[in-house]
Formats: C-alpha cells, sequence, structure tokens
C-alpha cells in the first residue's frame, strides 16, 4: 500500500483530503505543521508529500528545501492558495515535482499523485539498474549484464546471470531451489529441482573455482546462498 504525507493546517482540508486519499486504497499520515512535518519526514519513509505552502512553524517552502537535503527522489506536490507564476518558480526552485493551486478537484488531486508516484517508482528502478551488485571481489554490472572477480570478466548465459544476481542480492539468504525456478523460469516451468543443481554447477565452475573461491554454497534441505 502507497504511503502518503499530507502536510496542511486547515483542518477541514486536510480531512477531506485525506478521506478521498483512502478511498482510493492509500495510507495516509497527516500533520498540520511545518516543524512536525519536518521531524515526521527525517523518521519515516513515503511514497508522496502532498505539501501545503502557509503553515504554521515552517513553510512549506522551507520544509520541502531542508527535505530535499537528504532526499531528492520521495516526490512532493505543492498546495497553495495562490496562482502567480512567481510562487510556482519559487516552490520548484524548493525541490517540489508539481504544484496544485487551490481550489482543486479531488480527483485531479488523485491523478497528479499517481503519475508523481509512477515517475518515482520508475526513476528509482532505472538508477537501480546503473548500481553495482559486489560481494567480495565479485561485481556485477547490471546495466551492462556483466560480471567480473578479481577485476577478470566472468562469461554467463543468461539464465546463469539470473541465478547469481538473486543469490548476491540476497546479501547470504538461504534461497530455496523452488524460489529460484519460480524467479528465473516462472510458476508455468515443469521441470525440476535438479535443473538448479545443474545450473549451480555451472555457475561453480565459472564462478568459484577458476577463482580458488567456494562462495556459492549449499544449505542441505533449504537452498542455496552467496558467501561473501
Amino acid at each position: 500500500m502507497k504511503k502518503i504525507l499530507l502536510i496542511e493546517d486547515d483542518p477541514a482540508l486536510n480531512s477531506n483530503i485525506k478521506e478521498a486519499l483512502v478511498a482510493e486504497g492509500l495510507e495516509v499520515d497527516s500533520v498540520f505543521d511545518g516543524l512536525l512535518a519536518e521531524r515526521i519526514l527525517r523518521k519515516n519513509t513515503f511514497d508522496c508529500i502532498v505539501l501545503d505552502i502557509n503553515l504554521p512553524g515552517k513553510n512549506g517552502y522551507e520544509v520541502c528545501r531542508s527535505f530535499r537535503e537528504y532526499n531528492s527522489f520521495t516526490p512532493v506536490l505543492m498546495l497553495t492558495a495562490f496562482g502567480e507564476l512567481e510562487d510556482k518558480v519559487r516552490g520548484y526552485d524548493c525541490g517540489a515535482d508539481d504544484y496544485l493551486t487551490k481550489p482543486f478537484y479531488m480527483r485531479e488531486l488523485l491523478l497528479r499523485l499517481n503519475v508523481l508516484m509512477k515517475r518515482s517508482e520508475n526513476s528509482r528502478e532505472d538508477q537501480r539498474q546503473k548500481e553495482v551488485l559486489s560481494a567480495s571481489d565479485l561485481v556485477i554490472h547490471p546495466a551492462y549484464k556483466k560480471v567480473t572477480r578479481q577485476g577478470k570478466e566472468i562469461a554467463l548465459t543468461p539464465r546463469e546471470y539470473q541465478i547469481l544476481v538473486k543469490l548476491v542480492g540476497a546479501e547470504g539468504e538461504v534461497i530455496s531451489k523452488k524460489e529460484l525456478i519460480k524467479e528465473i523460469w516462472g510458476s508455468s516451468f515443469d521441470g525440476n529441482t535438479n535443473t538448479i543443481e545443474v545450473y549451480i554447477n555451472f555457475l561453480r565452475n565459472k564462478v568459484d573455482k577458476p577463482f580458488g573461491k567456494d562462495s556459492i554454497k549449499t544449505k542441505v534441505g533449504y537452498g542455496y546462498y552467496f558467501e561473501d
């Protein structure tokens, strides 16, 4: 369930917005002043923030600016009673992603929130693809589907690569054979768990043995894990 932080000092509007968002299946935390909002933002994670500009304690511009000092990815939708271009520019300069002028239709608010959250999800997924996975001297480059160990590139088939990514990404947790089959081949795969054993053997011959390592471990009766 997506989680929203609603920062709006008007009790009636705060209640109306929260009711509309909850009706759409969203989880909503609401707060009425800027100082408390700052404390909540530092302690919790949200999928999107609805932020009024005219707040007691600290205004929306100040809250947004301080939030962006440590969080650049959570989308912020600003609300204001003013429609002047200068106010919008100031909001964007503080790090807001979108702007909605009061009064507004709840349907428009919901549509904008959904767009912002979807865009944020896609952006984070793109960022994850650019990052690398590493365990000791093994490095995986997801964007290039490239694996190196001790600086030497290892040629893997797509299935071998997928299994290795799953094991390394689990950070030492045991992954069962059935889970690996479902992850790599899908729930419709009609093969048996011996298929995974064959691929694990292939991986060990490519990833471990040439480098004098024993990283891909078996936990008998449970599955496999990668030991860093």
